[in-house]
């Protein structure tokens, strides 16, 4: 059987580390969504959220552009788990 979570249930292994990147700049979550439309992509508050609590997948194009808003190299969000 296939198992694309991770040990904990989690969609996703870098929603953690990007709710942390994203405190330690002092923006909101509808703050990042703004600067992640602004790189082109269709993300709102909730998504951002849902990322972040690790209930959302995040797909390879979110995590370029969550590297680039929050500054932040990409090796180091795929890897955060």
């Amino acid at each position: 059987m296939f198992i694309n979570k991770t040990k904990s249930g989690k969609n996703n292994i870098c929603g953690g580390l990007i709710a942390d990147l994203r405190k330690s700049i002092k923006i909101s979550q509808r703050e990042l969504a703004v600067m992640m439309q602004i790189e082109g992509l269709d993300i709102d508050k909730n998504a951002v959220q849902r990322i972040e609590a690790g209930k959302r997948f995040v797909t390879d194009i979110e995590l370029i552009a969550f590297s680039k808003v929050l500054k932040f190299d990409l090796n180091d969000l795929l890897f955060a788990g």
